[in-house]
């Protein structure tokens, strides 16, 4: 049985060395894919700018700037930004950041990909993250926000299940509550019980709606997959926004 201690919650998680083992097999091809459809939706006539906020270990922002861009990534996470490091080069850097406060810097692009938004418990903070956004686009600027469809989701969760790896088995439950999607992350390595928590606001399409209304944030478009064709709320797995 694991203790009923208090879960550490997200920030704690992010940095722990725990985190990466469980999502070290995340899917790179998926965001070479999604990468490569993104600027092809764009267009850009030139060598851009990009802002990946959240980038997490940089994934997304190593295929964006393959395809010849000029990327920064962004997080919290001091471990995420160490690894994420590994692949800097002139055209590619990593910073350990707040996405809620704005770069002195102004990009062409500002993506905030695979779900890394809605973690804070305030609301407006998650208000000031988009507002970041906007302050750090160029004028004619764009902006992609990539989150789960809370309408598929409420239907398709899988309220528990395991994953082995590196031998580590770990316990993950999921519901929502509070109007937050909660994983619950339990484990035992070395003879040490391990209680974590992710926590993400639980975000329908009207929630993101009032939130860009009050960014003065207009979407240009809705997506429901990394295909990108057309949103539906009950089908889509994602809900991906382009705005401006």
């Amino acid at each position: 049985m694991f203790k009923k201690n208090k879960p550490k919650v997200n920030e704690d998680w992010f940095d722990s060395d725990y985190y990466h083992i469980l999502y070290k097999n995340r899917d790179y091809q998926e965001a070479e894919y999604f990468s490569k459809k993104l600027m092809t939706y764009f267009s850009f006539d030139k060598k851009i700018k990009i802002l990946d906020l959240a980038c997490g270990k940089g994934r997304h922002s190593v295929f964006l700037n393959k395809l010849g861009n000029n990327v920064t990534g962004v997080d919290i996470s001091s471990n995420n930004i160490a690894e994420a490091k590994k692949n800097e080069n002139k055209s590619l850097k990593f910073h350990i950041h707040d996405m809620r406060l704005p770069m002195n810097i102004k990009f062409d692009l500002v993506v905030n990909l695979f779900t890394s938004f809605g973690y804070f418990d305030n609301d407006i903070d998650n208000l000031k993250t988009l507002i970041s956004l906007k302050n750090n686009l160029k004028k004619n600027g764009f902006g992609v926000i990539d989150f789960f469809n809370l309408g598929y989701l409420k239907n398709n969760l899988v309220k528990e299940n395991f994953e082995i790896i590196d031998s580590i088995k770990f316990n993950l439950k999921r519901y929502i509550y509070n109007s937050f999607l909660i994983k619950e992350i339990h484990f035992n390595h070395n003879d040490k019980n391990y209680n974590f928590q992710e926590k993400v606001k639980a975000l329908s399409l009207n929630d993101f709606k009032s939130l860009f209304k009050q960014a003065n944030l207009e979407i240009v478009d809705i997506f429901g997959d990394y295909h990108l064709n057309k949103f539906d709320n009950i089908n889509s797995k994602r809900l991906i926004f382009i705005v401006q």
